[in-house]
């Protein structure tokens, strides 16, 4: 492993050992040591750390349990307790940040898209492209599908990811005009909300 790559990591749980909490003295054995290599794993962590304010309340707990590479792109996974609020805040820099490295070259960082080399997925751009482009209906680049629970009553919903603003764009599900079979990189995940009950995030994907 490189000094930069894990130089980053170390010095990301360093400076947030209250979310990865560490064994004294040995940040490399921390449960959510970074397994992620690609080039967006560094900002994409730290962003996801600088959500940790957020969780301001004494009685709030974050905690990072795993950071690693899925399907070629970032899995983020973590568990709390936290208020409504802060919950959504940090789903929504995971899903920020999970989308951010679907369309961002592992090698360089540069723009990139989802190849597959044999059985490995791999998120790159055309100079370090290697096996095939997976293919994407038109319409249906950089489209993920969110799922929310609110007090037990299921609701989809579908947006997209704008990589030169960084942002999600709401987007009618009926305007996709998604059949069955149609492949497209989603992001599948559950909030689970209800006025009576505060309960800890999940990444189901």
């Amino acid at each position: 492993m490189s000094t930069y790559v894990r130089g980053w990591r170390i010095e990301l749980i360093n400076a947030y050992r209250d979310l990865f909490r560490p064994p004294p003295r040995a940040p490399i054995l921390a449960q959510g040591y970074p397994e992620y290599a690609g080039r967006v794993g560094a900002t994409s962590s730290k962003g996801l750390a600088t959500a940790s304010p957020r969780c301001s309340a004494p009685e709030e707990r974050l905690e990072i349990l795993q950071i690693k590479e899925k399907y070629g792109t970032l899995r983020v996974y973590w568990c709390g307790k936290l208020s409504q609020h802060s919950r959504q805040g940090v789903e929504w820099v995971v899903a920020l940040a999970e989308a951010r490295s679907a369309t961002t070259c592992e090698q360089c960082g540069e723009e990139g898209r989802l190849y597959r080399a044999g059985a490995v997925p791999m998120t790159r751009c055309l100079a370090h492209a290697k096996g095939q482009s997976v293919p994407i209906k038109a319409g249906l680049e950089n489209v993920h599908i969110v799922q929310k629970v609110v007090d037990g009553r299921l609701t989809v919903a579908c947006r997209r990811y704008d990589r030169d603003t960084d942002s999600f764009i709401d987007v009618g599900p009926l305007s996709l005009e998604l059949s069955t079979g149609d492949q497209m990189p989603t992001l599948r995940r559950v909030w689970i909300e209800s006025k009576r009950t505060c309960v800890a995030g999940a990444h189901l994907g």
